[in-house]
Parts: structure tokens; C-alpha cells; sequence
């Protein structure tokens, strides 16, 4: 039989797609394909892109619109739509995809504000999310804030750690977040004094990179004053201390007030966030100030919402034995004995007259792990009080 003679390619169109690519129902130009001019073809004309990208968004449209309505459905079928809004467990597949490597110009920064927003959005069609911040605006709390939450919650900013707890005790906020440690500056005394005052829980973290910038509206050796929160001034103490030696440095109660005073005070500067920078119309005049370049800041979410296993968890705990000696050693023996790493331990001191500490303790695990549940019951066996303050993913610092 008599082969048939193979019809001609239309010209400048690719003969395959790359295996990678998802299916399609037919065919088409990809941007990549347009743009490459492999093969000896012509290059495309604008047109042709402008074309290719009105198609690109069509689809993009529905596929997004197709997300938001299976995330729905997720949550209405869950036994309990109003607390699957808040869902780590299923952020968990599209956070691991994001932060592979990628074959396209976008990296895990950007591909997760893209996924970060869809979420939220979709969740905030079963009902908004409240969420308590150390504000004002556009302090690396309120950052971290918007990396968990995106920016269709509701944020609500308040003056310090202890109102955060308030709001979500009297159920005004649906979360709260708030830093607990720095990578620097060790504890955040504040925020472990209210877990020994109010019975909330920890169901989530944040770990952000914390990059300070010397902001302002004259030129560096204009400044005379530097604002900033003491935390951040102590984070780049030697830097200023070498850079700036002529400016008087000023406390303040957050890095957004000090922003809002570098913008309104002729010859004061502030350190602050770049994005502080933006909302304030500062210019960067020295930019990622910080003394340790891994400077990193946890913050907690806190709540009332227990969360269920993801694999990779770990589980807080709030631990007073009795004061006397060996009486640690012996309890922390625990963890060796059934094999739990214990990734943190800070000391805080009782109230009032009572001798003695309590002890915050993070260990890799979740709290209804085998392992993890014999480890709480020996702990118990010497324990005066003994809190699982909440079991929750483990995170990885963001940029």
C-alpha cells in the first residue's frame, strides 16, 4: 500500500508540546513557543503576543474560578465548614508545589502570593477571617499577618501583645498573631507571659526573614534622628553604631510609627520595612541594615482550632515542675527516652511569691502521635502544671 504523502506544518508553530505541559483539548501557540523564534522562524509581532496573552488570561479566568469553587466544595463537605477555613493540612500539597524548583521565570516567593490569594479568597466566600495583629500597619506583624491570611481578611491592628489575646479570647478576632522568638534577640517576654494568663492555643507559624531598611526623605547624612521599635535598634546596633554614629536613635512604639515620623520630621530616618518604605513614600537609603544577616522572627498564630496531623509537625508545651534540684533533668529525660527532639526551651518566672519558672518547650511531633503522647505522660508523672499549648505544621522562613 502506497504511503500517504504527510500534510505541510503551518509555519512557526511548534510541533509539540513539552511533555511537562498539561493536556489541552486542541492546540495552540504557547508564549514560549511565540517568543522563540527556534527553527529559523520569524520572530512574532506584538499583535500576535497581545493575542496570545488575551487567550492565556481567558483561561486562566476559569481555571481560577474553577479553583475557587473546588476549594468550596472542599470546605462544604468538610464536617465542619465554618473551622475548615482555616486548613493546613490541605495548604499543605499546594505550598510543597510551590516551593519546588520551577521551570518558568517565577519563583516559590512569587507562585505562592498567587496561590496564597486565590485560598483566601475562595474561603472568605463561607465567611471572613478576623485576625488581631500587633499593628499599625505594615509592621512585620502585620506582614506575617498577610503571608498566613492573604489579604482578604480582615486585619485587626492593635497596640500590644497582650490585646492581641484579648481580642481573640473574647472571640472579636477569629485568630490572633504574634511574635514569640527572634533569632537575635531570643523570647519574646511578652507573648509568653499571656499563654500563662489566658487558655488559648497555638495552631499555626510564621516564620518571616526580617530585613530592616533606613528610610527616609533626605539624603544619609542629613539624618539626625533614627526612630524605630527598640527590637529593631537592637538588631542593627553595630551598623548604625559604625554608619551612623551622628544620629540621636529614638524608640517608638513600631516600625510603622517610626515610618509615619521619618516622613513628617525634617532629618529623621526610620528602620523599617521595605514595604513601610512604599505605604510612607520613603527612599531606601541603606538597605538590609540587620547585624545577622539570618535574622529571622517567629510569630504564633494563636486560636482555638486544634489541628490534625500533616507529618511534619511540632507541638508546644507549657511545663512548671517543682522547684528543686534535678527536677528538670529528670523531666526532660523524657524526651530522650522515646527518641522526641526537642527543638526549643525558654524559662520564665513564676508570679508572685512562689519560687520557680515555667518552662515553654517546642518538640518536633504532633501532640496525638504515639511517641509524642508517651513522652506528655511521663512529663505529666513530674510536672506541677503541664499545658499542650498546641500542636501545628512546621514552617520554613520566608523572604
Amino acid at each position: 500500500m502506497a504511503k500517504k504523502t504527510p500534510k505541510p506544518k503551518p509555519p512557526n508553530r511548534p510541533s509539540a508540546r513539552p511533555a511537562s505541559a498539561p493536556p489541552r483539548s486542541a492546540p495552540s501557540r504557547s508564549a514560549t513557543g511565540a517568543g522563540s523564534g527556534s527553527g529559523g522562524g520569524k520572530k512574532p509581532s506584538p499583535a500576535a503576543v497581545d493575542a496570545e496573552l488575551a487567550r492565556v488570561d481567558r483561561e486562566l479566568v476559569k481555571l481560577i474560578n474553577r479553583r475557587a469553587a473546588l476549594t468550596l466544595k472542599q470546605i462544604q463537605l468538610s464536617p465542619s465548614p465554618e473551622k475548615a477555613r482555616f486548613a493546613p493540612l490541605a495548604d499543605n500539597s499546594w505550598e510543597e508545589l510551590v516551593s519546588k524548583p520551577g521551570v518558568g521565570p517565577l519563583g516559590p516567593v512569587e507562585l505562592r502570593a498567587v496561590f496564597r490569594e486565590l485560598v483566601a479568597g475562595a474561603r472568605k466566600l463561607v465567611k471572613g477571617t478576623r485576625v488581631a495583629y500587633l499593628g499599625p500597619e505594615y509592621s512585620f506583624t502585620h506582614l506575617a499577618a498577610i503571608e498566613r491570611f492573604g489579604t482578604s481578611a480582615v486585619f485587626v491592628p492593635v497596640s500590644n501583645i497582650a490585646a492581641v489575646f484579648e481580642e481573640v479570647s473574647r472571640h472579636r478576632a477569629d485568630f490572633g498573631i504574634t511574635p514569640i522568638e527572634n533569632s537575635t534577640d531570643g523570647r519574646i517576654v511578652d507573648t509568653l507571659d499571656m499563654f500563662t494568663r489566658l487558655p488559648l492555643k497555638i495552631c499555626g507559624e510564621v516564620q518571616l526573614a526580617i530585613h530592616h531598611n533606613l528610610l527616609a526623605r533626605c539624603q544619609r547624612s542629613e539624618v539626625s534622628e533614627i526612630y524605630s521599635k527598640p527590637q529593631a535598634l537592637s538588631q542593627c546596633r553595630e551598623w548604625l553604631s559604625r554608619n551612623m554614629p551622628q544620629a540621636r536613635l529614638v524608640e517608638v512604639t513600631s516600625t510603622s510609627t517610626a515610618a509615619q515620623l521619618a516622613r513628617d520630621k525634617p532629618g529623621a530616618a526610620a528602620v523599617a520595612s521595605r514595604q513601610a518604605g512604599v505605604q510612607y513614600d520613603l527612599q531606601i537609603i541603606a538597605a538590609n541594615i540587620e547585624d545577622n544577616p539570618g535574622n529571622v522572627t517567629r510569630f504564633a498564630i494563636i486560636g482555638d482550632e486544634v489541628t490534625r496531623p500533616t507529618g511534619r509537625d511540632k507541638t508546644a508545651v507549657l511545663l512548671q515542675i517543682p522547684h528543686q534540684p534535678g527536677a528538670l533533668a529528670e523531666a526532660l529525660g523524657a524526651f530522650k527516652r522515646n527518641g522526641v527532639n526537642l527543638s526549643w526551651i525558654e524559662s520564665f518566672p513564676l508570679r508572685g511569691p512562689e519560687p520557680g519558672y515555667v518552662f515553654f518547650l517546642d518538640f518536633e511531633g504532633h501532640a496525638g502521635d504515639a511517641r509524642s503522647r508517651k513522652t506528655l505522660a511521663e512529663l505529666q508523672k513530674h510536672a506541677v502544671r503541664l499545658e499542650v499549648l498546641g500542636s501545628y505544621p512546621r514552617s520554613e522562613p520566608l523572604e
